[in-house]
């Protein structure tokens, strides 16, 4: 009986042991979380998800304006985390449709983050499709539902001021630096 007993007690030792740690990295991005806020995140449970940070909600005053109401993440050290923005204004059942990543401690699994350059994104994923816009560009990824916005004044001249010009991304200067780095769902 205590072979059996000691048998089993190393087996459970085993077992726990070999456990993988599944703890979630509260900085990691991939395609459908960002730490622990998912794509199927509501509003009514941030508070729980940023249990140890600030959640700050604008609340507009007039709910017929149709204005999405921007949520912003910081630390309890005020530092900014997050802007979050839901698909449905006022609504606390609403899903996040977008994220946008201020802190640069936010990365995806390839070490992309806010400081990271065209070149680090290039790199990294495939670029699927370049918006011109009036004073950035926007550059896809579509492997992680993210976008990039690049100022302007970070492409040549010839580029800048053309809105009307297919912009190439091997026409994009490595050295361009992420004006915005946004998660949409």
């Amino acid at each position: 009986m205590k072979d059996i007993i000691f048998i089993l007690l190393i087996c459970t030792l085993l077992i726990t042991s070999c456990a993988k740690d599944t703890s979630v990295n509260p900085f990691l991005i991939e395609k459908h979380h960002i730490g622990l806020l998912t794509d199927s995140t509501q509003v009514k449970q941030l508070d729980a998800i940023f249990s140890n940070d600030s959640v700050v909600r604008y609340i507009a005053g007039d709910e017929f304006t149709g204005a999405v109401n921007t949520i912003e993440i910081f630390e309890k050290g005020g530092k900014k985390l997050l802007n979050l923005s839901p698909k449905e204004a006022l609504d606390s059942t609403s899903v996040i449709s977008s994220v946008r990543i201020i802190d640069e401690r936010y990365m995806t699994e390839k070490k992309i983050s806010a400081l990271s350059t065209f070149k680090d994104i290039k790199a990294s994923y495939k670029i699927s499709k370049v918006d011109n816009l009036i004073d950035a560009i926007v550059v896809s990824v579509n492997e992680i539902n993210a976008s990039f916005t690049i100022d302007k004044k970070e492409l040549p001249g010839s580029l800048r001021f053309d809105m009307n010009a297919t912009i190439d991304p091997i026409q994009i200067p490595e050295k361009a630096k992420i004006k915005y780095f946004m998660v949409h769902w």
